[in-house]
């Protein structure tokens, strides 16, 4: 049973539910946090239907900024 989303704050990892956060007390890392946020953002849209809705565009427009973070941190690895 998938836990509840929580939405809060301007924390980097606030649409991790209650079940991730349970399981991974410490901080995650940005990879972990771009696969659990495309995680919720497929079960929301298998939930709304819609590409559309408030709370996908959310969580897509979050790992949107995520994924580039990432790539960021790779370019500057090199």
């Amino acid at each position: 049973m998938a836990g509840i989303v929580i939405a809060g704050g301007n924390q980097s990892n606030q649409w991790i539910d209650e079940v991730d956060r349970k399981a991974s007390p410490q901080a995650i890392s940005l990879e972990d946090e771009i696969h659990l946020l495309r995680s919720k953002m497929e079960m929301l849209f298998q939930q709304e239907n819609s590409f559309t809705s408030d709370i996908v565009i959310e969580i897509s427009s979050l790992l949107d900024l995520k994924i580039n973070e990432f790539m960021k941190i790779r370019r500057e690895g090199r």
